[in-house]
């Protein structure tokens, strides 16, 4: 490393690894929890409309009300509540990180859970602590009182459903973190289409509550669109630390425009649903793989006599990408995980893993 670079740069810096995202080609892309539809072409044709009528030579509105008050009404934020949008949920983390970074002050959260958490605590110089899930992948309710009991954690980030083993966390511990927590506790719903529960309620009940949403998994990836719902004390400060214009006019024009017609997104997730239990049933009846339980629009598996990697593999070779976790030892060894796709994605990794599966096990 040059001397320069050296001397410029933080030291925890120089040692990550950035997040690599490797381009899909021509492959059957299910490693990204991505919504695999699109819009009906006639709501296209109406989005397009509304995008050419928005202008671009001036900059977007830094405090977009309509939206916001359309969000308020569409997810059922409780009256009273404050919210704040960033250009996607890993702006929001980063901003509550850099918030809440005070000398000796602490983000923690379960593990394995969301990767950005740790990365993000490291570009904002908070100390991350991780707190191992049980093998179920369960909260460790000991480990979490004592892990929260000794680090007194500025803020704790629960992702429900989590990501990447999909299950939704107990309640009941979910009720007992908060209320131990001394810091924020952030309950970051990404996978809530899915989910069929959430913590929203939960914000009339406790005000160090803050809980994140995402347009992602609705099906507008591309949008980078994340909400963050909570009380003002918080939101107000997180407020302080958000660039004026971090959100596209495209993006807040195309998002009104998307929870205008909810009603697809709606009828989408009920059919990646569906197809996330047709998935699971045909998974159950594979030898070599153990299955985890999802609330999410994926499925984490893992693959018998540490032949993972090779799985992954003979899946690339027939074009189809899946993420592969297994490598690292610990709670995720030789798991995989694919996201539920359309019928014919779905239908050729089944196909495909069926095949593969036979000529191992």
């Amino acid at each position: 490393m040059s001397r320069h670079i050296h001397h410029a740069s933080r030291p925890e810096i120089a040692e990550l690894q950035a997040y690599h995202v490797p381009p899909p080609g021509d492959m059957v892309k299910l490693d990204a929890m991505e919504n695999p539809y699109c819009w009906p072409e006639n709501i296209q044709q109406a989005w397009l409309n509304v995008m050419a009528q928005t202008p671009l030579n001036r900059y977007p509105s830094a405090d977009p009300t309509q939206l916001k008050a359309m969000i308020q009404q569409t997810m059922h934020v409780p009256a009273g509540k404050s919210l704040m949008l960033g250009n996607g949920s890993d702006e929001l983390i980063q901003i509550i990180a850099l918030a809440c970074a005070k000398p000796g002050a602490c983000l923690l959260a379960p593990e394995p859970g969301f990767a950005m958490y740790k990365l993000i605590a490291t570009y904002a110089g908070i100390t991350y602590v991780g707190v191992p899930l049980t093998r179920q992948y369960e909260l460790d309710m000991p480990k979490m009182r004592e892990a929260i009991n000794e680090h007194q954690p500025a803020v704790t980030f629960l992702a429900y459903p989590n990501n990447p083993t999909g299950n939704l966390f107990n309640p009941t511990n979910i009720h007992e973190v908060i209320q131990i927590s001394p810091g924020a506790v952030v309950l970051d719903e990404a996978y809530h289409p899915f989910a069929n529960s959430s913590f929203m309620d939960a914000l009339s009940t406790y005000e160090h509550l803050l809980v994140m949403r995402t347009f992602s998994k609705m099906g507008l990836a591309g949008l980078r669109l994340g909400l963050l719902c909570g009380d003002n004390i918080w939101v107000e400060q997180f407020e302080k630390l958000r660039m004026p214009y971090n959100l596209s006019t495209l993006t807040q024009a195309s998002a009104l425009f998307a929870l205008q017609h909810h009603d697809v997104f709606a009828k989408q997730a009920e059919h990646i649903c569906k197809n996330r239990e047709h998935l699971l049933a045909e998974l159950k009846t594979m030898s070599g793989i153990t299955l985890f339980p999802s609330a999410a629009n994926f499925v984490l598996f893992k693959v018998a006599q540490e032949q993972s990697q090779v799985v992954f593999n003979q899946l690339l070779e027939q074009k189809i990408l899946i993420r592969n976790l297994g490598t690292a030892p610990g709670l995720l060894k030789d798991c995989l995980r694919v996201t539920v796709g359309n019928d014919d994605e779905n239908h050729a990794f089944l196909s495909a893993l069926r095949g593969i599966l036979s000529e191992l096990f």
